[in-house]
């Protein structure tokens, strides 16, 4: 069950904390946290297209994309079946790109509506479940495969998996290419805003959730493997994205029961360059991932276990 959501009466939204002062300069005093669209059963893979004022959300266990217009606030199916689509992006020529579960393959979305598959399988072997997405100003796309999406029927279908959990990169003409795996649930990934940094989630880690950090020089060359954050308790994070100062938006919540938040963790938690956390945007539940948007891609869009949530915010999306 969804918590109801009540918008706060004044300024600034005590929802939004301030942990550290670098914060500030990013934060809106008269701008509140909104909800958008509820109903949802899982939320993901938040992705704006500008050019049409719309953004499309994923509803992964009900099979369907959702689409929500900012001119009317209307919310619609996008498409369904979606195949249990995940995550969700733009590729440079401003098509969809997407993470299937049901399918176990990386597919783009023609101008013409027509679907081609851009990855199902690595050397022979079928892709466990594709399931976050980011694409490289080279054109290349790179996305994360945990088995999320064949451990039973609420995501996908089950499944043996084939290969290790991995993240892949696919080529600008074409290939795939696995570029790491010694990583336990890769999750959420992104560049940083020069794309000389990699960042990935490994969401099945222990003692904590971390995200790490590669050195990207270009043509799949990873290097420098380093711990850029820990979760340091019982937070989890799922999806993210950096904004152009370099920070990540990370969508976290509790690690703790189902429905229980003891450490008001459930939201968006933000994390400078260094590592350290520096802002908390609490929502009445889990976030999986976020994107921004809107006219000058400074609105945070949060999707949020069964809803999607909005932040107007002094900061431009990297990408």
């Amino acid at each position: 069950m969804s918590v109801d959501f009540i918008p706060s009466a004044r300024y600034p939204d005590p929802r939004i904390d301030v942990l550290d002062e670098r914060f500030l300069k990013l934060r809106l005093f008269s701008a509140t946290v909104e909800q958008l669209a509820t109903g949802l059963r899982w939320a993901e893979g938040p992705v704006w297209f500008g050019d049409g004022r719309y953004l499309l959300v994923s509803d992964i266990p009900n099979n369907r994309i959702l689409r929500w217009d900012e001119a009317s606030g209307a919310v619609s199916e996008f498409r369904t079946p979606s195949n249990n689509a995940n995550g969700n992006y733009r590729d440079r020529q401003g098509r969809l790109i997407t993470c299937e579960h049901l399918t176990r393959s990386v597919t783009r979305t023609e101008y013409d509506g027509s679907i081609t598959v851009l990855a199902d399988r690595w050397q022979g072997k079928r892709l466990n479940s594709p399931n976050d997405i980011v694409c490289a100003r080279d054109g290349s796309i790179w996305f994360t495969d945990p088995v999320f999406g064949i451990a039973g029927y609420w995501e996908g279908e089950p499944a043996e998996p084939e290969l290790p959990q991995a993240v892949y990169r696919i080529a600008p003409g074409g290939g795939v290419q696995q570029v790491i795996a010694d990583l336990a649930g890769p999750n959420g990934l992104a560049f940083s805003p020069d794309e000389k940094i990699l960042y990935v989630v490994e969401s099945r880690g222990v003692p904590h959730r971390k995200i790490w950090a590669w050195d990207h020089a270009g043509g799949g060359t990873l290097s420098n493997k380093r711990l850029a954050v820990d979760a340091q308790g019982p937070g989890a994070f799922d999806g993210f994205r950096v904004d152009v100062a370099g920070n990540l938006w990370c969508g976290f919540g509790s690690n703790g029961a189902p429905g229980a938040d003891p450490e008001g963790l459930d939201g968006v938690r933000v994390f400078a360059p260094d590592g350290t956390p520096i802002g908390h945007i609490h929502l009445p539940e889990r976030c999986a991932n976020v994107c921004f948007g809107g006219r000058y891609r400074n609105r945070l869009f949060m999707a949020a276990s069964h809803s999607l949530y909005a932040l107007y915010l002094n900061v431009q999306g990297a990408d």
